[in-house]
């Protein structure tokens, strides 16, 4: 080679080398800055910019209490992909009181938007983006988008949108802590998330605290913790506000119903695609509250509602091809919302391009799996369609017949509760087996003789289901308080079919629980409190051994039970740690109850005339 070709080579090789060893340039220029609000406080916002601006973008504004960016990012992240490649400015604000921002975070909803002097997350939100559109070089549409605690501060600003808000899309929002979502379900406490959350939030206002677990099974470390007035005898000592709140008012008390900030919405104030997963752990029912507000006055039809197969911001994931064991059919469903919907939204309303969303709700419709549109929700086909408990132990579309008081009976034993998820149960933060166990095959405590299950017949062709299911169950218990949950399982065949392990050497340790053979997945599971049967309010105690109606919403759903699978209902009356354990005596407050108050109860399911407990499912023709 001649000298002169060969020193060009070695230049060329060491600019490839130096190319490769050298870190990716970022993607966006970072700057921080402290907004000021009405009340002169100051809030830690970062603004990230592309570097590639060439001109004026729109804004879309995320408002958080998890801490926000110190570096930009080198490699674009998968969540935000298909937005960046329309060109936005990201801005991310901590919310008073988190981190650097000032102020004081109280973990809290609530707004009132006849205080002309109070501030809160919507005056915030609202002086934020008054700051941006004047200081920050953009086209003069700013978005808000966020996912769960993001989510709520996102839709709170619904209630008093600036005038450059031109669309939003909130993810997950939580909207009533009392009566859904994170902390409680319908008044019954959602013990170890309530508790664990409250302290990742409020027990250092500089990170994100995980609790430190001596035990290491959950389920055993909530057990011997007795009653919940020992959390704050035992370990928080009074230290964190939001549980101190929640311990202080277990009815639907004031202080819940200001929480509750959906009760304030009643139009569509903002284009809004409103984002729900069918398996979110913590905050499946807010969306479409907000929703259904919305759709009270939206002459606009600015109101959008999307679901999917997801649990909690799972559609935030680069893929989204599954969840726990069940894969979607080979769709990659978070990045297909994401391409499809999410950046299509946004670039109409923000960058003027594109087409107006045609639909007003879009799922993905579960055991079919495939993307569904509707032109309203629920579709006016449904038909509201009664699946009856049977005292045999079988579901039919038959109501029963026979034996006027037919019934079937668990005792309940808060000594020993059923766990909510397979053992040993890890913390809720961070991470692990949380966020899949909506998903997790039931058959765990199917069996169990506190637990009671009821199986239809193999169907003999597809059954669709899509809008609200409920159950309506007849129940009785010989205490003076109880819990009934009720889940609808869709039952998988056993086929016995091998799966892919060699026929000869066997499965691997592990592999063969790996496959959905006779797989009970979980399609809708709810809990009721019987305190509050009648009253939220004003809780009463039940009258022993006296069936009594217990209607369990069981939210919305678009799934399909495919030929050749089986209908199950499973009616339990613990589920722990996740649910507080009910006494099972009346108690003035759950919260305050003594060792000596939590007893044995024998529950009655009843399967007859008149007393006819059922399944209500929205079955499409």
């Amino acid at each position: 080679m001649p000298r002169r070709l060969w020193a060009v080579a070695v230049l060329l090789l060491a600019v490839d080398l130096h190319a490769q060893q050298s870190p990716p340039q970022p993607l966006f220029k970072l700057e921080e800055v402290m907004i000021p609000v009405r009340d002169g406080v100051r809030l830690q916002t970062v603004i990230l910019t592309p570097v590639d601006r060439t001109a004026p973008l729109p804004i879309l504004f995320r408002r958080t209490p998890y801490g926000v960016p110190d570096e930009p990012p080198r490699q674009m992240p998968a969540s935000i992909k298909e937005l960046a490649q329309d060109g936005y400015i990201f801005v991310i604000q901590n919310l008073r009181g988190r981190f650097k921002s000032e102020g004081v975070f109280k973990l809290t909803s609530q707004v009132d938007l006849k205080d002309s002097t109070s501030t809160n997350e919507t005056t915030d939100a609202y002086d934020s983006i008054d700051w941006l559109v004047k200081h920050v070089p953009n086209n003069g549409n700013v978005g808000m988008s966020g996912v769960s605690y993001d989510g709520l501060t996102t839709a709170l600003a619904l209630l008093h949108p600036h005038p450059a808000l031109k669309a939003m899309s909130e993810q997950a929002a939580p909207v009533d802590q009392w009566m859904n979502d994170d902390d409680h379900r319908y008044g019954a406490l959602r013990e170890s998330y309530a508790f664990e959350y409250a302290v990742l939030e409020q027990a250092d206002k500089f990170k994100n605290t995980h609790f430190a677990f001596e035990t290491y099974d959950t389920y055993s470390w909530y057990l011997e913790l007795g009653p919940l007035s020992n959390i704050n005898a035992k370990y928080l000592h009074g230290s964190i506000p939001y549980w101190n709140d929640v311990v202080a008012h277990p009815d639907y008390d004031e202080f819940w119903q200001k929480e509750a900030w959906v009760s304030q919405l009643h139009a569509s104030t903002v284009p809004n695609l409103n984002v729900a997963g069918f398996w979110d752990q913590e905050d499946p029912w807010g969306p479409w509250q907000i929703f259904r507000h919305a759709q009270e006055h939206d002459p606009d039809n600015t109101n959008f509602m999307v679901a999917g197969p997801w649990y909690h911001g799972q559609w935030r994931a680069p893929k989204g091809d599954s969840i726990g064991l069940i894969s979607f059919g080979g769709h990659e469903t978070a990045r297909e919302f994401r391409e499809t919907i999410e950046a299509p939204f946004f670039r109409y309303y923000l960058q003027g391009r594109g087409a107006k969303p045609a639909w007003k709700a879009t799922t993905f419709q579960s055991g079919t799996n495939r993307w569904r549109t509707y032109a309203v929700w629920p579709p006016k086909e449904a038909k509201a369609t009664n699946l009856y408990l049977h005292a045999d132990g079988t579901l039919s579309f038959a109501a029963p017949r026979g034996a006027p008081r037919a019934y079937r009976e668990y005792v309940s034993d808060p000594a020993t509760p059923v766990p909510y998820r397979q053992r040993p149960i890890s913390p809720t933060y961070p991470g692990g087996d949380w966020r899949t166990w909506e998903v997790a095959d039931q058959r765990f405590v199917d069996g169990r003789p506190d637990v009671l299950t009821f199986v239809s017949a193999p169907l003999d062709h597809d059954l669709t289901i899509t809008g609200e299911v409920a159950a309506d169950l007849f129940a009785a218990t010989s205490g003076t308080d109880a819990d009934f949950i009720v889940k609808l399982i869709d039952v998988y065949p056993e086929d016995a079919q091998p799966s892919a392990w060699d026929p000869d050497a066997g499965p691997k340790p592990g592999a063969f629980a790996r496959s959905v053979n006779g797989y009970q997945l979980p399609i809708a599971m709810e809990v009721r409190r019987g305190r509050y049967n009648t009253s939220y309010e004003r809780p009463r105690a039940l009258a022993p051994n006296t069936p009594i109606e217990w209607k369990i919403p069981l939210r919305d759903r678009d799934h399909v039970f495919l030929k050749g699978h089986r209908l199950m209902v499973q009616v339990q009356s613990t589920w722990f740690p996740l649910i507080d354990r009910n006494p099972q005596t009346f108690v003035p407050s759950i919260y305050q109850a003594k060792a000596g108050s939590y007893v044995k109860a024998t529950q009655r399911v009843y399967c007859a005339p008149g007393l006819a407990s059922h399944i209500v499912l929205p079955m499409m023709p």
